[in-house]
């Protein structure tokens, strides 16, 4: 296994980068311009690992899609049109595309298996199987349903009224591609509001749907036009130069078209709330996707505490906002974070195991963590553990700690993120 020693010495970051575009509004992107009839052109689309598995998905169903960089054409025959794949439908990773593209399929024309790596056999798929049942989905794999591998046979779907049981954007959206194609009005309800990508690309190909006050509804037989689509930087990649700003002496890090939706900017607040100085400059666009350019200073950080509905804004940003407590003054507290039990690794106890060797006064709880800071980070061996989010996290930790850091498996990283060492060593000073 690759191993790579990541020794950075006591300089600061100061520079601006461009981060790559936004993973989750990329793999969407895809999926609705495949489902669509006719071309449509993506600009900023992440080349990353996960995103690449969901143009390959679609290429096997008969959808005829060209990159160019970070540039795409979707030719699609429209959903009705594709054709039954030959070989299972992989989708490496990528938890987003096997999540999404069951919902997707359930009602297509088509019959497919939807298989993953052995993390993604390990992740949960009942809380997407299961709604998806309950609208005459025919969907059949281990434990009946739970895991993958999973068989879908595409068909008629009925509408749904469907409370979720957590915040989960993965499961909203896929009942929400169910929906699009199901006879009557569907409504979910949220007592958390997750991630909106889904809703506002469906406007963005036409598609009506109502959302507020925890409640969205949208009638079935709806097709979505071919349309462009611009991606804006991902904030969750954003989260560790902003991490690294904040923590480091000496830095001043400006991070440029970094997407601001409201449902995915809950970093800045506890930037914020831990003092962090941080502004934010919007840009004006014509797109339903706020973006703006970020800039972070080194500042005197404090503890915090992280809970209730801030959790599903910033659920992937917790590994790198835990270290950055290991740096605040006094106690940081994480709760409400058992989804991140359910990732691609157990993030509490990855976090918690990882940090530890450097030194972090860092306890696991079963729904979160508690940091006491500040402490001195030595160097160590930290592993991956195939994650990107804990690859990165332990980029950023090298940077603070007094020892070099060797990181085992760094290569996850390309996951989410192929250029983060050269943008990593293009701020360093």
């Amino acid at each position: 296994m690759e191993r790579m020693k990541l020794e950075y010495g006591t300089g600061s970051l100061r520079g601006a980068i461009t981060v790559p575009g936004d993973k989750s509004i990329s793999h969407r992107a895809v999926m609705f311009g495949s489902i669509a009839e006719g071309r449509t052109t993506i600009s900023g689309f992440l080349a990353g690992e996960d995103c690449l598995r969901t143009i390959d998905c679609f290429r096997s169903l008969g959808v005829d899609i060209v990159r160019n960089g970070t540039d795409l054409t979707i030719s699609s025959p429209g959903i009705d049109g594709w054709a039954e794949p030959s070989d299972i439908l992989y989708t490496g990773n990528s938890g987003t595309t096997t999540r999404l593209i069951l919902g997707v399929l359930a009602g297509s024309r088509v019959h497919s298996v939807v298989s993953g790596d052995s993390s993604i056999a390990r992740r949960p798929m009942k809380r997407v199987t299961g709604p998806l049942a309950l609208m005459g989905a025919d969907i059949r794999g281990r434990d009946s349903a739970r895991y993958t591998p999973l068989a879908v046979q595409g068909g008629p779907l009925s509408a749904i009224e469907y409370d979720m049981p957590v915040a989960s954007a993965q499961v909203k959206s896929a009942i929400l591609f169910a929906a699009m194609r199901a006879e009557g009005e569907s409504v979910i309800r949220e007592k958390d509001v997750s991630r909106d990508h889904t809703e506002r690309m469906m406007r963005n190909f036409g598609i009506s749907v109502e959302s507020g006050g925890g409640e969205i509804r949208l009638r079935g037989g709806q097709k979505p036009s071919a349309v462009h689509v611009e991606v804006p930087g991902d904030i969750s990649s954003a989260a560790f130069f902003l991490a690294a700003g904040a923590a480091v002496q000496g830095s001043e890090v400006e991070l440029e078209n970094v997407g601001l939706n409201p449902t995915r900017t809950g970093m800045l607040d506890v930037l914020e709330a831990m003092g962090a100085d941080v502004s934010v400059r919007e840009s004006v666009t014509g797109d339903s996707e706020k973006r703006g350019t970020l800039t972070v200073r080194h500042s005197d950080l404090r503890g915090t505490e992280i809970s209730g509905s801030l959790i599903p804004r910033l659920i992937d940003e917790i590994p790198v906002i835990a270290l950055l407590a290991t740096q605040a003054e006094g106690v940081t507290v994480i709760r409400d974070a058992e989804e991140l039990r359910v990732k691609e690794t157990d993030r509490i106890a990855a976090v918690a195991e990882e940090l530890g060797k450097l030194g972090a006064d860092i306890e696991p709880t079963p729904d979160g963590m508690v940091i006491r800071g500040p402490v001195r980070l030595h160097g160590g061996v930290l592993h991956s553990r195939g994650d990107h989010r804990i690859g990165m996290m332990a980029a950023v930790a090298a940077l603070i700690a007094d020892g070099p850091v060797e990181l085992e498996d760094p290569g996850c990283i390309a996951i989410s993120y192929p250029a983060f060492f050269d943008d990593l060593k293009s701020l360093l000073r």
